[in-house]
């Protein structure tokens, strides 16, 4: 299914399912400042944008989320949210010491030249493949998020992963507020 049939934010006050993947599955959230571009830039977005985030996961290559705007913008928050993070990380890796620096300024360029929408680099796929979230989906889809680390072999428990709401399900404070569902 091609994301202009199938996979759109037809209610833009709805609840989504979404994935976030880096172009060619880079493997750029192994690194922590990464990983924080992402935390602040979702803080932003609740902030100033009115994103409700109900669930989310940051993996290596890819950020899992239920997100709904309380503006009704779902769409243009999420095209604000990875336009803004793809100038942070691409500034990121420019101006630190990285072993990876060329490499991966090298990937994210070679991506960019296969599509006319980007000039540079690209950081994002264009795709998100929302799935409206009702009744027992929702459910399925944030444990799917949750179990996502321990799947991967990175914690035992859902709730040891830092870069999740599977603490804030468990009854602690994770690094970003959740709006409970």
């Amino acid at each position: 299914m091609s994301d202009k049939q199938g996979y759109q934010i037809r209610d833009q006050e709805a609840s989504y399912f979404l994935t976030f993947q880096i172009v060619g599955w880079l493997d750029i959230f192994t690194r922590k400042c990464y990983r924080d571009i992402v935390v602040d830039s979702f803080i932003y977005c609740q902030k100033e944008k009115g994103l409700e985030i109900h669930g989310w996961v940051i993996m290596s290559n890819h950020i899992h989320s239920i997100l709904s705007s309380k503006t009704g913008k779902l769409s243009n928050t999420i095209r604000d949210f990875k336009r803004h993070t793809s100038k942070q990380i691409i500034e990121s890796i420019r101006t630190e010491n990285k072993s990876r620096r060329e490499w991966l300024l090298h990937q994210f360029k070679y991506f960019a030249s296969k599509h006319k929408r980007n000039q540079i680099y690209q950081v994002w796929t264009h795709e998100n493949h929302p799935v409206e979230m009702h009744g027992e989906l929702f459910d399925q889809r944030l444990d799917y998020i949750h179990n996502n680390p321990v799947k991967a072999g990175i914690v035992w428990n859902p709730e040891d992963y830092q870069y999740s709401s599977a603490i804030d399900y468990s009854g602690g404070k994770g690094l970003i507020g959740i709006d409970y569902i």
